[in-house]
């Protein structure tokens, strides 16, 4: 079964530690990421207690850097951690043996592929000629050879991916959108239904939980759809 990631995007750690109470009974991992773990750092993590956290870091230096990194963050037992593929075979696999110094608790290392925000148009001004499917497929087998445990894509990647890759690969899609809800600068979305039926084993939702009225209904309700 796809399970729910709740991203608790925000700089306030009490905003942070109320929406994961709240939605808790729904939600098996919280996303911190970029914007709450600079203004708070370790001690913001360590703020959530026991809660399980996704740490969304999205990685990318040279390899020595980033495995420096992954060691840093080890003693605060993320589930997950991100990286950027586009950082090569070689940062990914630096990363890995950093975090295997953890020994059998440490973290899976997710692969950022193609952020969601990006279209072939945005792509194409970057440099790159393909389609975001192909960049996907592309820097996923990358990743995966190089020692991730799974991948950050976009549910529309998911069947594809899951035609080239081992069945163990971790799939965690962001980008998704509730039936109504604004896309705001998200461009490949997919409702929660559609990426749990895709094969995502995670989907991370933000602002349609934590800018709800009520966030543990609306995070219930996006439960629901994933059964």
């Amino acid at each position: 079964m796809t399970g729910l990631i709740a991203a608790l995007d925000t700089t306030d750690v009490a905003r942070a530690a109320a929406w994961a109470d709240q939605v808790a009974p729904h939600c098996g991992l919280f996303k911190l990421g970029l914007e709450y773990f600079l203004a708070n750092g370790a001690d913001g993590v360590r703020a959530l207690g026991a809660r399980p956290v996704f740490l969304d870091l999205k990685l990318h230096d040279i390899p020595n850097t980033v495995a420096g990194a992954v060691r840093a963050v080890l003693g605060l037992q993320p589930r997950m951690l991100t990286l950027h593929a586009t950082g090569g075979a070689a940062m990914v696999a630096a990363a890995r043996r950093a975090a295997e110094q953890a020994g059998p608790d440490r973290p899976l290392l997710l692969a950022v592929t193609v952020l969601t925000s990006l279209d072939a148009a945005a792509l194409a001004a970057t440099g790159v000629a393909d389609s975001p499917r192909e960049q996907v497929l592309r820097l996923a087998r990358l990743a995966m050879e190089a020692g991730a445990d799974g991948l950050v894509c976009s549910a529309h990647e998911v069947p594809a991916l899951r035609a080239v890759l081992d069945r163990t690969a971790v799939l965690v899609v962001p980008g998704i959108r509730p039936a109504g809800f604004p896309s705001g600068d998200q461009v490949r979305t997919m409702t929660p239904r559609q990426a749990a039926a895709a094969g995502a084993d995670w989907i991370v939702v933000g602002r349609p939980i934590t800018a709800a009225p009520d966030p543990a209904a609306a995070a219930a309700a996006i439960a629901a759809e994933l059964m």
